[in-house]
């Protein structure tokens, strides 16, 4: 099985634009990439990052270990997400061991456990959905299948399936259903988050810590330690 890592390596993560600044997003995308492809490395599988300008593997924030790095392999394509994904599943001379698996690299919470369940479901299109409607992970096996990730793309990606009359499933995780886009999402990094994670080390590195107030649990971020990560 082949698995995509879609990357945008130029400009990533700009809705945390208020918490964290450019140079910021770049080291905190590139951490929760690191975390990504451990964990599918982990699940046992050589993931391709799809990057939308040329990356090296042991560029600043990312330096993968030896172990990671050896199974992890890059291409440039920079055209939108849709096209370069769809340039890449499988096509009508497709046999089961073509499928093509596309794992975000936001999924910050991410792990072998959570990712093995969708990479070994038998649906011709396994969907791990986004809290939000989007489509955060999935398996292709049925040639006829193309991904829209416009929108509510979850749904939109159901209703293909059903147009070319391919199996279904829908794999619930909160572990893949937690993207980290927006600025509240940084607390579930800060729970969730696993002591060798990259991602949790770069914010508790940037000074970020739980705010619970009020009944609610926000973040915030001390500000003698963001000198330390601009």
């Amino acid at each position: 099985m082949r698995v995509l890592v879609p990357f945008a390596a130029e400009t990533p993560k700009t809705r945390l634009e208020s918490v964290l600044s450019p140079a910021e997003r770049v080291a905190f995308a590139r951490a929760m990439l690191a975390d990504v492809l451990r964990a599918i490395v982990e699940a046992g599988h050589e993931p391709t990052i799809v990057a939308t300008a040329p990356l090296e593997l042991a560029a600043p924030g990312l330096e993968l270990p030896d172990d990671v790095a050896t199974a992890v392999s890059v291409t440039v394509d920079d055209r939108p997400l849709t096209d370069a994904v769809n340039a890449r599943l499988p096509d009508s001379n497709a046999t089961t061991a073509d499928a093509v698996a596309v794992v975000m690299a936001d999924l910050a919470l991410a792990t072998p456990d959570a990712l093995e369940r969708l990479l070994t479901a038998t649906a011709d299109v396994a969907i791990a959905p986004g809290r939000a409607g989007g489509t955060n992970a999935l398996v292709v096996r049925d040639p006829a299948f193309a991904v829209d990730y416009h929108g509510a793309s979850y749904l939109d990606h159901c209703a293909i399936a059903r147009e070319v009359g391919a199996t279904l499933e829908t794999i619930d995780s909160f572990r893949l259903g937690t993207d980290i886009d927006e600025p509240e999402d940084l607390v579930e990094v800060l729970v969730h988050g696993r002591e060798t994670d990259r991602a949790l080390t770069y914010l508790r590195k940037a000074g970020f810590e739980l705010d619970e107030r009020d009944g609610r649990v926000d973040v915030r971020r001390d500000e003698a330690s963001m000198t330390e990560t601009r």
